[in-house]
């Protein structure tokens, strides 16, 4: 299968993708979140507030070591990680339900980057969501659009499919 090692991983390119994770409870959520950056081959995750962090055995059992290879950092406050990013040159993006958002499958990611050095996908808490304060700090929102009866999905499945759109958008248009 041509799998990388976790040193070949280390010293490998990746996509100038960052997963903001906003006080998501479920360590098993954080986990996949976890297993989907190593997959994809994102730069890293920043998590926050009351999310969990490595190491943990409730999240070693979705993440299977990817806690292990896929670099990380915490913040306290999730506006902070968002202005860090922003500091650091990154377009941020709330996957989140609002007026004017910007819908999965119509992205145009020159259009979304500019002269940006990435973008950070910013997940919100499996309740309540991404806090307005935090919204409000983000350049745009993303959402998938849903055709059912119910108006949300788990946060670890909404933020595999995002950002292996956006992971994909990036190797079409950067590799």
């Amino acid at each position: 299968m041509k799998r990388l090692t976790p040193d070949e991983y280390a010293s490998a390119d990746k996509l100038p993708i960052v997963t903001v994770v906003d006080n998501v409870r479920s360590l098993h959520n954080v986990g996949s979140l976890f297993r989907t950056a190593d997959c994809l081959g994102l730069r890293r995750l920043c998590l926050c507030g009351i999310t969990g962090t490595p190491p943990h055995a409730e999240l070693h059992k979705s993440a299977l070591g990817a806690e292990e290879v896929v670099e990380w950092s915490y913040f306290e406050n999730t506006a902070d990680a968002v202005r860090e990013l922003h500091r650091l040159g990154y377009t941020t993006l709330a996957l989140e339900q609002a007026e004017g958002s910007l819908k999965l499958g119509e992205v145009d990611l020159e259009e979304v980057l500019g002269t940006s050095e990435g973008i950070a996908l910013v997940l919100g808490n499996e309740v309540d969501g991404i806090p307005q304060e935090v919204i409000d700090l983000c350049d745009h929102c993303l959402e998938i659009r849903q055709y059912g009866t119910k108006h949300s999905m788990n946060v670890s499945v909404a933020g595999g499919i995002a950002l292996w759109y956006l992971a994909q958008l990036f190797r079409h248009t950067h590799v």
